[in-house]
Formats: structure tokens, sequence, C-alpha cells
């Protein structure tokens, strides 16, 4: 009788405590959308993630059943809609969890990632489903709108390059290789912030701030330690050594590549992007690496001469040169003795509520919208802030959360992400996004505010430019809305929104003394200008640097007797990079394309883009940057439309033209 009682007690307890409900289980009851971060536990995760899983699969279930022939609506448009539970959950999980991650919240990453990675294999290998979207597929698609029709081909591609075409060997095998992928890059990941926070712990500084120090720090031998520890992070030989998790990576990456029946990884990933296959984007790199390798050299030969100087000086030893460590100190050396250039005088001009004003204000002026800070929100972090964002008729654009500054549970970098995206619901409500910038830029310090570099400045606004892209979709469906679009397309948005922040009438609108109150002056944005294509040849090669590396790899169809440090050093070779430079990220601290950024066979996209972005702004240049007519053309053409046109039709109906290869090499001072 006691046991029973006590039974009854745990049961009562039990039921007691799930009166509370999963915030995860329903829309959020917030002012636009916003996730409940106050309501949000860490034991909510799981269980939302599982309901998640379970709700998906009825509706997946459910199209398959439906006794109706397959139609856009039955079965495509259904398949769009499926998953909100799942959606709403992973999307604030993951984005925490590269934001502000606990070991909590790392270990229900690790989890959730292989259950969320098996319904997504288990949707594209499930051969009922795709009997119907493969019916709607080869059916005549007049009717459809180009919307539809291009999530209609996305889809259908979908199931292809998941395996769809496999026996269930193959299939088996490949579900097997994605669980695996999925749970190297979460290592891959881990590993590289703890290297991070090892740095942090050394030096004294994070490694956000590398760049800045190597250019001001005068003592050789800690320039040297820093390049060091940067450049050899995830390659030290301990517990967060990242080279068996690339060899491992890749050996798996091949496997798949071939049971999809492509040669490399290369083949497979590009099959369905703009390039289309690695021969088109190796010829591609390989242009802009000649041209930036020259300007490189001249950089090297001019910085030597200053380096010379120390060496009469009796500064440094008799045959000292110009090595890694030394190339940004004399570089920045070189740009003030040019320009006159201090960058640490610009950046009392750059407080960072005042640059996030300026590119605010930008996009007010070039797309007529408008921002408003919302207080009194709980964030995932108190250092988050949050904006609502209207369009000029007052009507709700999407909200617009900023989280700028470093902090040990952070990931380097910066990036845009959203915890809701746009899209039309069953009821036919436009559903407006929920975005998020984040970065890694200068905090305050004692009584002197956050105060941003020129990088970090043009950082901030090509991550708002990737905001743009998700805030103002006007897409129907959300496989389709914002940044859903092919991988070497989707930094056109970013990077074009760059072109603003060092003009004139745009600095005079943000560049205020922190202390004084003063606009910048003139002479000083003149020579910003003037030295804005200082250095080239070293940001070129180490991005193309880069770019090449992440494609070597992926080129590969066997790892058979490959050693990470051999191979980088071979790729480096071929390419003609000179010693003085490394690639901008080395393969063990490559998060773009080992970690989960999904950027393999991709970081080309950097300077792919760019081609697209300097082309398309001098038609700004042409019309003026703050063209009403141009300005609204590149938002209801690009900005607006998502994936739901072919990339290149949407660019030729904004420019009236193809992109001028050209324009990068003279965007960069380069020809």
């Amino acid at each position: 009788m006691k046991n029973i009682l006590s039974l009854l007690a745990i049961a009562m307890a039990i039921t007691a405590c799930s009166t509370r409900e999963n915030p995860f289980l329903s829309e959020w009851n917030t002012p636009y959308g916003i996730p409940d971060f106050g309501a949000i536990r860490n034991s909510d995760y799981m269980p939302a993630v599982n309901a998640g899983i379970a709700q998906q699969e009825e509706e997946i279930q459910a199209i398959i059943d439906n006794p109706e022939a397959p139609s856009f609506e039955n079965t495509i448009e259904a398949l769009d809609r499926s998953g909100s539970i799942l959606d709403r959950v992973t999307s604030v999980l993951f984005n925490v969890n590269e934001s502000d991650a606990t070991d909590e919240i790392n270990a229900i990453v690790e989890e959730a990632t292989p259950l969320v990675s098996a319904l997504s294999d288990n949707i594209y290998m499930n051969a009922a489903l795709f009997e119907r979207v493969k019916v709607v597929y080869e059916a005549d698609q007049s009717g459809l709108t180009r919307e539809q029709q291009m999530l209609l081909k996305n889809m259908y591609e979908a199931f292809i390059n998941n395996g769809i075409g496999l026996d269930e060997a193959g299939q088996a095998r490949l579900k097997e290789i994605n669980t695996e992928l999925a749970g190297l890059a979460l290592t891959f990941g881990n590993h590289l912030l703890a290297e991070s926070n090892a740095y942090k712990a050394e030096i004294g500084a994070s490694v956000a701030n590398y760049y800045d120090m190597m250019a001001s720090e005068p003592d050789r031998a800690k320039r040297e330690k820093m390049f060091r520890m940067y450049s050899l992070r995830g390659n030290n030989g301990n517990e967060n050594d990242n080279k068996a998790v690339v060899l491992r990576s890749m050996e798996l990456r091949i496997e798949k590549a071939r049971l999809l029946g492509f040669n490399s990884p290369a083949e497979q990933i590009l099959s369905t992007k703009m390039a289309h296959d690695p021969a088109t984007v190796d010829s591609f790199l390989k242009n802009i690496m000649e041209a930036s390798i020259r300007r490189a050299k001249e950089e090297v030969a001019d910085m030597q001469k200053v380096m010379d100087e120390d060496i009469a000086a009796g500064i440094l030893p008799s045959g000292s040169t110009v090595q890694p460590w030394d190339y940004m100190y004399y570089a920045e050396r070189v740009r003030k003795a040019r320009y006159d250039l201090d960058e640490s005088e610009v950046m009392k001009y750059f407080k960072m509520e005042n640059v996030r004003s300026g590119v605010f204000g930008n996009a007010s002026r070039l797309y007529g919208i408008s921002f408003e800070p919302i207080e009194g929100l709980t964030l995932y972090n108190p250092e988050c802030e949050a904006f609502k964002v209207s369009d000029s008729d007052g009507s709700l654009i999407g909200i617009i959360i900023t989280d700028y500054y470093p902090r040990d549970t952070k990931r380097a970098g910066a990036w845009m992400t959203n915890f809701g995206s746009q899209y039309i619901d069953v009821d036919g409500k436009d559903v407006r996004p929920v975005i998020v910038n984040v970065g890694n830029f200068n905090k305050p310090d004692g009584n002197t505010p956050a105060l941003l570099n020129i990088d970090q400045v043009e950082t901030m606004f090509h991550e708002f430019g990737h905001a743009l892209h998700g805030l103002l979709s006007k897409c129907s469906y959300r496989g389709l809305s914002g940044t859903s679009v092919k991988r070497d397309f989707v930094e056109l948005p970013s990077q074009i929104n760059e072109n603003w922040a060092f003009q004139p009438e745009v600095l005079a609108t943000y560049a205020f003394h922190y202390e004084t109150g003063e606009v910048i002056p003139q002479e000083l944005v003149d020579k910003v200008v003037a030295a804005s294509n200082f250095n080239m040849g070293f940001v070129t090669s180490e991005l193309c640097a880069a770019s090449i590396l992440d494609m070597k790899w992926h080129e590969l169809i066997s790892i058979e007797g490959v050693d990470v440090d051999s191979f980088e050093k071979k790729v480096a070779a071929d390419m003609g990079l000179i010693d003085e430079i490394i690639p901008r990220y080395r393969s063990t601290y490559f998060n773009h394309i080992f970690g989960s950024s999904g950027y393999s066979a991709g970081y080309y996209s950097y300077l792919w883009a760019e081609v697209l972005d300097k082309s398309a702004f001098e038609l700004f240049k042409e019309k003026g940057i703050f063209d009403t007519a141009t300005a609204m053309s590149f938002r209801r053409n690009i900005l607006e439309k998502g994936g739901s046109e072919e990339p290149m039709v949407l660019y030729r109906q904004f420019r009236g033209q193809d992109p001028d290869t050209g324009a990068l090499l003279r965007g960069r001072g380069l020809e």
C-alpha cells in the first residue's frame, strides 16, 4: 500500500509539473513573433525536438496517404509547410549554440543533431513521398506561378541529391554518412571554440582582435607568437586537434559523392550552384590569384624598405626579411607613411551605436524603411538589442536583433541568421521575419565606448546586407524566402551594401567623434577613401587562397596518404602563394567548410558574388548612389525575391545586362 501511494504521489507531481506548457509547442505569444527567451528553459529543447520530429513525420505520412491525385497544393506546398514545431525549436537551439553556447547547450545540440539529420534523410529518401513529388514535377507546369515552379524544381532536385535513386543499402549507408558528418561538424566547431579561448587566455585578447594587434604590435617576438598560436588553432596535437576531423570529413564526403554518382564532392556540391562545375571555379579563382599575387609582391617590396630602415637603426638584426607575422605590422607602417592615416584616430569616429545608426539610415534612404528600438525584451543574451523595422506605409517588415560583442560562448566571425523566416501561412497571413546580425567587434573598455576599426565598420554593413535580404523578402514559401538562394548568389546583397560604408555623404551621417561629437573631417575622409584599396594584394590573396584550398579539398577523390599539413603546403605552392601570406583560413580552423556554416566547395562565392556586386554598384554610381529608381529596382528584383527565380534572371532584371567580370579587379584596384 505504501509503495502504491508513493507511486501515486510521484504521478501527481509529474502531472502538476506538466501543466507548464513547453514554449516551443505553439506560436510565440510575444511582440512580433520574437522567441520567448524569458520562458525558454534548457529542459524544453529535447522534448520540443522530439515533438517536432513526431509532428513532421505525421505531416509527411498524411501527404503520402492523401487519396487525391498529387498536386502542387497537396504535395509540394504541404511539404514546404510541414515541420513548424521543429523549425521553431531548431532555429533557436542551433543559433544560440553558435552565439551563446554553454556546456549544457552543447550537450543538447549533440543529442538533437543526429535526430534532425535522420529525419531529413527519412524524408528525402522516402520513395512514396518522392513518387508524389515526381508526378507533380513531370506534369504540365504552365498553371503554376514562377515561384511555385522554382519551389517544385528545388524540392525535386533535393530528393535526387539526397539519395532517392539509391538502393536500400546505398540509402542506409548515406544516412550513416550524413549522421556522422553532422557530428563531425559539431566536434570541429567545439574544438575551434576551445582553441580560440586558449588563444585569448594566452594572448589576452580574442581572435577577433588578431589583425588589429598584428598591425599595431611593435614587439616582433610577440607578433610571431600570436601568429603561430592563431595559425595553428586546431593543429596542436592536443585534445582539440582538428586534423583527424578534417580527414574523416573528407573521407565521408568523397564516399557520399560517389554514392550519388559524382567523381568528387566538388562536382556534387556545385551541380546545383551558379558556377555549376569545379573547372569554372578553378579558372575564375586562378585569374584573381594571379592579379592579387602580383600586387602582393609589390606590397612586400614596399614593406621590406621600411623593415630595412629598422635594420639600419639597429632595431632588427641584419638580413631580416618580411615574414607572415610582419606583414600587417609593416603594411600599417607603409599606410601611415603613404596616406598619413592613423586608424586609431579614425576609430574615434566609429562608435558602435553611431555606425549602426548609419547602417540603418543608409537602408532608410535607399529603401524607404525605418527602425525603432524595442525596449523591455528578454533576449538570449543581455548584450543583444532588438529593433522593429517598418515600411514607408507603416506596415511591419520584421525584427532585427544585433549581437555585436565577443564572449567565450560565441564562435569567432560575423554572420546573419534568423529566428523566423518570412512566408505566407495557410491563412494567407504574411509572416514577417526575425533576423539576427552577430559580430565580434571591439567591446566598450572602461569609460571608452565600443569603437570599431575600418574592417569592422565594413563588416557591419556587410552583415546588414544579409539582414536586408531576409527582412525585405516577399515570398510565399519558407523554402524560397530571404537568403534561401544558391550559395554563390547569397553574398550579393551583403557585399553590395559594403559599397556605401565609406561614401563621404554616408560617413557624414554616422562618423562622429565619440568625445567631441565632431563629424569626421573631410581631410580624414579623403585619407580613408584614398587608402581603401591599400594592401589589396594581401587581402585578396588570403581570401582567394582560402577559396582555392577549399576547392582542392573537395576536388579530392581519395584521402589515401593525405596529410593535412603537407596537403596545404602543396596547394599553396601550386597556386603560387608567396611565403609571406597564408590562407585566410587554414584547414583546421576553416569553420566555413568543416563546421556548420555550409560553405563546403563554396567559399569562392564571396569573390564570385563580388563580381556581381561591383558590376551592380557601377549602375548606382552611374545613376547616383541614392537614386530612388535604382534602389527600388534592387529591392524589388533582388532583395524581395529570395529564391523565387534563377539568380541570373534576377540579376539581369536589375542590371539590364550580364555582370562584367572585370568589375572585381577594378573595384579592388588590381587592374
